[in-house]
């Protein structure tokens, strides 16, 4: 059994958490939070052992009547491994504490690619983490781009890949940033972090973002443009799709899938927790081939995504599974058909 603490209890590290608790060959140790809120007790009630992020918070979880088991460096410590779910640049100043004790850690794409020195998407490049003691989950946006412009590359080859990203302006519980009454550019200058950051997993081929935010809470939209080297059809580019992982194909017209808001209720009729969802949406009906160019739409459920892919880096990380062997045990936890 892996022994797995998770440094930072927010959007990512409450997921990540319960998921890390899902697999049959790990063992959560502990998550470590700054704040005694509503999220540290639900947490005890789940049965997790919480941890106070410093000596500062452990006094402020005293205050509050809520004991903590210690502090995030007595947690890393009890640790195989920790999953880092701090705020952005946070992990890369934590990175000091893992580095002393001799821990394995697992970044999120808040920060740097330099502060773990490899960026990782499960069926881009698992076997390349195998081994490390650092590897940095890339963002939610950049995990659903890798995992379509993976399979099209494998099938087709890309020569160049645009995109605009249509962004959540806050996560839904996020009240004090959004949502805003415009659309903000975000950012005005070409590219966005997104193209680059994509490049840090799929490197042999140039991907051009632009970003934006708009009044919404639950999903990112992604407009495509791939410049293909060889001939596709859109039968061809929707059966290799339909067989790649954590990839679901809907339909706005014959199924009502109209918009993100659908996606969100989809899970939620699934019975996903927190209405998740981990997979890359296409819309079926947007697939259009002319020429060399491939367009489609894509949403990205930008709480929920990374979520396998911090458990399968886990693996990864310690060698123990193949990259089938380890998506097949994610995805059967998580309730991910393929």
């Amino acid at each position: 059994m892996i022994r797995v603490s998770v440094n930072g209890y927010g959007t990512i590290g409450r997921r990540v958490a319960d998921a890390v608790a899902a697999q049959p060959d790990m063992t959560l140790v502990g998550v470590a939070k700054m704040k005694p809120d509503y999220r540290a007790k639900i947490a005890l009630e789940k049965g997790y052992e919480v941890y106070s992020g410093d000596e500062k918070s452990r006094l402020a979880f005293h205050d509050a009547g809520t004991e903590s088991s210690g502090t995030a460096r007595d947690l890393v410590s009890d640790s195989d491994i920790v999953v880092d779910c701090t705020p952005e640049d946070v992990g890369a100043e934590n990175k000091k504490l893992y580095e002393q004790l001799g821990k394995r850690a697992i970044f999120q794409g808040g920060e740097e690619d330099a502060t773990a020195g490899m960026s990782f998407v499960a069926q881009c490049n698992y076997e390349k983490a195998k081994g490390r003691k650092f590897v940095r989950v890339v963002s939610c946006n950049s995990t659903a781009l890798c995992r379509v412009l993976n399979a099209v590359d494998e099938e087709f080859g890309i020569s160049k890949a645009r995109v605009v990203i249509a962004r959540r302006a806050a996560d839904p519980d996020e009240v004090g940033k959004g949502p805003i009454d415009a659309v903000v550019l975000d950012p005005i200058t070409v590219p966005s972090h997104h193209g680059p950051d994509v490049n840090t997993v799929l490197p042999n081929f140039p991907v051009i973002s632009m970003a934006l935010k708009i009044p919404t809470t639950h999903m990112h939209l992604h407009s495509l443009i791939v410049s293909l080297k060889s001939g596709a059809t859109y039968e061809k580019v929707e059966q290799k799709f339909s067989n790649t992982p954590r990839v679901m194909l809907v339909n706005g017209k014959k199924d009502g899938f109209k918009s993100t808001a659908n996606i969100i209720d989809m899970a939620r009729e699934m019975g996903r927790p927190r209405n998740d969802v981990y997979e890359s949406i296409v819309w079926r009906d947007s697939i259009k081939v002319l020429d060399d160019e491939l367009y489609f739409f894509m949403a990205v459920h930008q709480e929920a995504i990374v979520v396998p892919e911090n458990v399968d880096a886990i693996r990864a990380m310690f060698g123990e599974d193949t990259r089938q062997e380890s998506m097949a045990m994610t995805n059967k936890s998580l309730g991910i058909m393929r």
